[in-house]
């Protein structure tokens, strides 16, 4: 089972370099096994409204949330303190502590680009 980090959706849903290499891992990968942190919908939302996309954001939400069946996670306040010892052991910025912490709690593997990020685990 997967969790898929915010750069994986972007991007694919921003056209980028690695587009195609994204699309294949979802379009391979059992709708059931993939899952996203409610920090990464926040983070595709703000990235792809204040882009001036929110017809991207509009079709992302029904592409992954009606069509399939991506299940949404998130920490709850307990797993915050996890998160700081992660900010703190790692040296991350919230985002890449939350994934991690999400990744971790869940039983997850981490899909992302971030390379520093799937070093932690």
């Amino acid at each position: 089972m997967y969790l898929i980090d915010s750069n994986i959706w972007l991007e694919y849903l921003l056209n980028q370099e690695k587009k195609n290499e994204c699309k294949e891992f979802l379009k391979v990968t059992d709708d059931s096994l993939i899952f996203i942190s409610d920090f990464s919908l926040y983070s595709i939302g703000i990235i792809t409204t204040k882009g001036n996309k929110r017809e991207v954001y509009e079709e992302f939400l029904i592409d992954t949330f009606e069509t399939v069946d991506v299940r949404l996670l998130s920490l709850e306040i307990n797993d915050h303190r996890k998160l700081i010892n992660n900010i703190n052991s790692f040296n991350f910025d919230f985002d890449d502590a939350y994934q991690l912490t999400c990744a971790n709690k869940y039983n997850l593997t981490l899909v992302s680009f971030d390379t520093t990020l799937i070093e932690a685990l």
